[in-house]
């Protein structure tokens, strides 16, 4: 008896002993293999959330009604014009007064791919010159057979402007993802400028932030809104109220200057 009693206790040592084996084996291997997933999909994921939620009809229409003297209703277009064999992401934008879609004043490429591994970001944002921006106006409003081509619109890619690097948001803040041009910016020379900086902020509900300015030698600030980012929604439904709205027409002649600077990043 006292040997089938040994025989027993050994027997629930083993099998506890081997279960808790099975269970740290399988953490382990869990633990790897989220790892290995995460790895393989997570710098495309950002990628192409980024790209979707910078695509499409956005308006800062809530922000100049809030603050007229410092922001325009200005209507923003993104879509998806081009992919790069290495997956990068080529978009179309363009920004317009939203009574005069037909006539934008800033037209540009846009490349969306993962930051370079050695970098702490999650996604890369450079925006390109377009080699004929005529040919481009009113891009997305257009069916696909009637603009040019993505093979066209890869050899169409022109000077390099700028690049953000964006990361994830820390928790508790109300963007996704936030980033900023290198320290330095990048050459400009618009409106006695030499250099420009970019600060971009995609928020929850495809809300985008940009703030482009533009700096002289001295550091000071020659164009572009002083008060904060452009604040750019996706487009409401719209009414017919809306359009006799005062903020939805441009404004006279002698104020296009000032605008366009707010714009543009250089010709």
């Amino acid at each position: 008896m006292g040997n089938n009693g040994s025989d027993s206790n050994n027997t629930n040592v083993w099998n506890r002993a081997r279960g808790l084996a099975v269970k740290t084996l399988l953490l382990i291997g869990g633990a790897l293999l989220v790892k290995r997933l995460s790895k393989s999909t997570t710098r495309w994921d950002h990628a192409r959330f980024v790209a979707n939620s910078l695509t499409g009809e956005k308006y800062s229409k809530e922000q100049a009604a809030r603050d007229p003297d410092n922001y325009f209703n200005i209507r923003a277009l993104t879509c998806p014009a081009a992919e790069l064999v290495d997956g990068s992401k080529v978009l179309y934008f363009e920004q317009a007064f939203w009574r005069s879609p037909q006539k934008p004043f800033r037209q540009r490429f846009l490349m969306v791919k993962p930051c370079p591994k050695e970098l702490k970001c999650d996604v890369e944002l450079s925006t390109y010159a377009i080699r004929d921006m005529e040919e481009y106006k009113n891009f997305c409003d257009r069916s696909k057979d009637q603009r040019p081509q993505p093979e066209e619109v890869i050899g169409d890619l022109a000077e390099h402007l700028t690049t953000i690097h964006l990361k994830r948001c820390p928790r508790g803040k109300r963007c996704l993802y936030e980033g900023s041009t290198p320290p330095g910016g990048f050459p400009n020379s618009w409106n006695g400028a030499t250099y420009c900086t970019s600060e971009v902020a995609v928020m929850k509900n495809n809300e985008i932030h940009t703030w482009d300015r533009g700096f002289d030698d001295d550091g000071k600030q020659v164009w572009g809104p002083k008060e904060g980012p452009y604040e750019f929604k996706p487009a409401p439904t719209s009414s017919f109220s809306d359009m006799f709205s005062p903020l939805n027409f441009p404004p006279p002649p002698s104020m296009d200057r000032r605008i366009e600077g707010s714009f543009v990043l250089q010709d």
